[in-house]
């Protein structure tokens, strides 16, 4: 079986739906959309950091069927595949988005799942963010040459970037389980989450940071749990670090 872990190929910019480019071709004349709050925004800014549009992408995917060894607990690994490569062609595509639009990285970044009447068998996976670019001219690029992608919310993100770290990319691991025993949920969990470190190494990471572990039920079949790592695989920055001053509060009741 191909490893889950390792990257696919990424879609050339042909690949993009037509509307998606007029799209992004208004976007690269000044007008910027973005699904960031206002406080968000705000914080990015203060950050450096100027939003430069919404970025999607996504694929609707096949998952075929596996047979099953009910006696033992297993990973299903066609399921596994699918599932990881949907996920990974949905962020290629945002990530190409971004890099029509000269990003420096996408910031805010969520997935989502969507099952549909017409397809029992098929689920479309989506990627959104908010592609940014920073104010000062240098490159924050990750360690591949591609803009960076997290899903940090703009409070988080301005707070990072205050310790002088500096977001290389969302990063995952997955694993799709039959849960028969208790060791078996445990080797999933710790399956995932290598998986996910494994994507950080080859970022040159030196951490990861909003690490959650998801268990998520799908429909294809009653005894089966994925489970998913995400995180933002970060670098250390080379520029002093100024961590805010603490904001002191009194009261002015006698």
């Amino acid at each position: 079986m191909t490893d889950p872990s390792a990257r696919v190929p990424g879609p050339e910019a042909h690949d993009l739906p037509k509307d998606a480019a007029h799209r992004l071709e208004e976007l690269e004349h000044g007008l910027f959309t973005s699904d960031l709050s206002v406080n968000e925004f705000l914080l990015v800014k203060e950050a450096g950091f100027h939003p430069l549009g919404f970025v999607m992408g996504s694929s609707i995917y096949h998952i075929g069927i596996q047979t099953r060894k009910w006696g033992e607990s297993q990973e299903l690994t066609k399921l596994t595949e699918a599932m990881y490569t949907a996920r990974e062609l949905a962020m290629t595509r945002m990530e190409e988005e971004a890099e029509e639009l000269g990003a420096d990285g996408v910031v805010g970044v969520r997935l989502d799942v969507n099952y549909y009447e017409w397809g029992n068998d098929s689920a479309e996976f989506i990627a959104f963010g908010t592609a940014v670019k920073a104010e000062d001219g240098n490159s924050y690029r990750n360690a591949l040459g591609k803009p960076f992608t997290s899903d940090l919310s703009g409070q988080d993100f301005w707070t990072l970037m205050q310790t002088g770290h500096v977001p290389q990319g969302l990063v995952m691991g997955q694993n799709v389980e039959l849960p028969n025993f208790t060791q078996a949920l445990y080797e999933a969990r710790e399956l995932a989450m290598t998986r996910m470190q494994d994507e950080a190494g080859r970022l040159n990471a030196s951490g990861i940071v909003g690490v959650r572990l998801e268990e998520k039920s799908h429909q294809w079949g009653s005894h089966t749990i994925e489970f998913l790592a995400l995180g933002t695989a970060v670098t250390r920055g080379t520029g002093e670090v100024t961590l805010p001053k603490p904001t002191t509060i009194i009261s002015l009741d006698n």
